[in-house]
């Protein structure tokens, strides 16, 4: 389905360092203000609103990569709170991936059950089903998986490269993974490419060295990424969902190379969404050649044709999620908002004005919020401001 403004003519790109240029200022501001205005996809079913729940670590699955009972009850309840989609924290597609303590795995068949389980319990709840696919890469920790891997050796982590049939393997891994959870039930999966995993470390120029097909220019680099998204659209079904997730800057990342992954993302076409994790939805970039405007305006302004596109960071309240749609967004992610009101879209439809309730807040607040206290605690070593007690 074409996006709102899409009707520009489509204009030649050649990638990848080879006389490409963004064209910008070519699309009208869009008029899509209003949040609660469906949202469709070229596959997979309709978002009911314009707000996904973000990805969110919480480290309360199972040691093995199951689904816990405290990762369903916090996921079903935001389901059930008025997200247009519902998506699982970053879940691993190799046992040599895991990034976290007790995080929701998709690597095996003994995954199924539970994925199920809350497949069924999302769609109950109106909302659109996503697994988010992820690999830590060198960021695996070495007491979860011994040896972590890494596009190239990497001495500040231990990590070592990855053979050329081990990232063939890997590629493959994450295409198995998202076969699972389609069979699992769920409408789509979305292709961790950010925050310095491992989708990361293959698009960075500083972290990946080497020197075959998956190494040295950015189409090589990016290989990888447009592999498993090829993989995924062919052994999936015609209706499946796919959107990628991609950070612009940090972690080895150059903004002017993620807008041509992200460019070239868009005009094929293979993909569904486009999830632009900013930090803040409001900075500029950090790279003095694009200063001037928002880091958000370079993907805003950018032709999608039918990709929708949406933006993390620091989106708190109805008024921050409006301001992202004006600016030319399809739908805007919520997280840290969410964890403290499961029913935050239930909650802005009803005061357009709704802001989120201060931090920090109670142990109690949170529990009643669905955190479990795995979650909690993970919540109050990682953020000062959050858990009072």
């Amino acid at each position: 389905m074409a996006g709102e403004g899409s009707t520009q003519p489509h204009h030649r790109h050649d990638y990848f360092g080879h006389g490409f240029h963004l064209l910008i200022g070519m699309r009208e501001p869009w008029a899509v203000t209003d949040l609660f205005e469906p949202l469709t996809f070229t596959r997979g079913p309709d978002m009911k609103n314009r707000v996904m729940l973000a990805p969110l670590t919480n480290s309360q699955s199972h040691p093995d990569g199951r689904l816990s009972d405290d990762d369903f009850r916090w996921l079903t309840m935001r389901a059930q709170g008025g997200f247009g989609l519902t998506m699982t924290a970053a879940a691993h597609v190799q046992a040599v991936g895991q990034g976290f303590p007790n995080q929701v795995g998709v690597f095996g068949d003994e995954h199924l059950e539970g994925l199920t389980r809350l497949a069924d319990a999302i769609r109950a709840g109106n909302s659109v089903s996503v697994v988010q696919l992820h690999h830590a890469g060198n960021r695996s920790p070495a007491e979860l998986v011994g040896t972590p891997v890494c596009p190239s050796d990497d001495a500040p982590s231990g990590a070592r490269a990855l053979t050329t049939e081990e990232v063939e393997q890997l590629v493959e891994d994450f295409i198995a993974a998202a076969v699972r959870s389609e069979r699992a039930g769920f409408d789509g999966v979305e292709v961790h490419g950010a925050h310095g995993y491992i989708v990361c470390q293959f698009l960075s120029s500083q972290i990946n060295q080497r020197t075959d097909r998956y190494g040295g220019s950015l189409e090589n680099r990016s290989r990888v990424l447009f592999d498993i998204v090829a993989g995924i659209r062919q052994r999936c079904g015609e209706d499946f969902n796919v959107g990628v997730r991609l950070s612009p800057e940090r972690f080895g990342m150059k903004l002017g190379e993620i807008i041509e992954v992200a460019q070239r993302l868009m005009d094929e076409g293979a993909i569904d969404y486009l999830d632009m994790s900013l930090w803040d939805v409001n900075k500029e970039p950090e790279e003095d050649e694009f200063k001037g405007r928002s880091l958000m305006s370079w993907f805003t302004d950018m032709e999608r044709g039918d990709v929708r596109l949406g933006v993390a960071g620091q989106v708190r309240s109805g008024t921050d999620a409006r301001r992202c749609l004006d600016q030319g967004c399809d739908f805007v992610l919520v997280g840290r908002a969410a964890i403290v009101h499961h029913d935050w879209p239930d909650k802005v439809q009803a005061d357009a004005e709704f802001t989120p309730i201060e931090l920090p807040v109670t142990r109690a607040y949170l529990d009643e919020e669905g955190l479990s206290e795995a979650f909690i605690n993970y919540m109050a070593e990682r953020w000062d401001d959050f858990v009072s007690d």
